[in-house]
């Protein structure tokens, strides 16, 4: 690659991380394992970047990002547990900015199985559609659909239920 590439995906990268890892972590649910998926999709990018189309290369960034994710996901074929030493202290209210609403939201999105959180993370968070979701993840648009949905509703419970916790003394 010539030394204007080199250049333009530097400078596309700059811009582009944090962007990238904030929506890797949502997937991930781990800072390190986010930064981790954005390198390897950026190091994919990378060995493309000659071929790409340069109007929209995050679009390749993302569809990596998104499919390195999902065959980590296959390959481990089981939920992963966070082993702390004591229970987490009760949050409280934060009536400036709704952060306990924020915490509360990714702590519900976690607790989602990956494909739905996946879904989720796609359709509301990147606000893609039904059928781009599909592409990205490899099935079909009745399958987005049906992830979609179970995955709001079960939102929805993990939502609810957390907010009663909240109200008994």
């Amino acid at each position: 690659m010539d030394e204007d590439g080199r250049a333009r995906f530097g400078e596309f990268a700059a811009a582009r991380t944090a962007a990238l890892i904030r929506t890797a972590y949502l997937l991930t649910g781990d800072q390190h394992a986010a930064e981790d998926l954005v390198q390897s999709a950026l190091a994919k990018t990378f060995a493309r970047w000659r071929s790409l189309r340069h109007e929209d290369p995050e679009g390749y960034v993302r569809t990596a990002m998104y499919r390195e994710q999902v065959s980590w996901w296959r390959r481990l074929g089981r939920i992963r547990e966070l082993v702390t030493a004591a229970p987490a202290d009760v949050a409280t209210p934060d009536p400036s900015n709704h952060a306990d609403l924020r915490v509360a939201m990714r702590t519900a999105l976690h607790r989602l199985p990956a494909p739905q959180r996946a879904v989720v993370v796609l359709r509301y968070y990147e606000d893609l559609t039904e059928s781009q979701v599909a592409e990205i993840l490899g099935c079909s648009v009745g399958t987005v659909r049906s992830r979609t949905s179970r995955a709001v509703g079960r939102l929805r419970e993990l939502l609810s239920a957390e907010s009663v916790l909240e109200m008994t003394p």
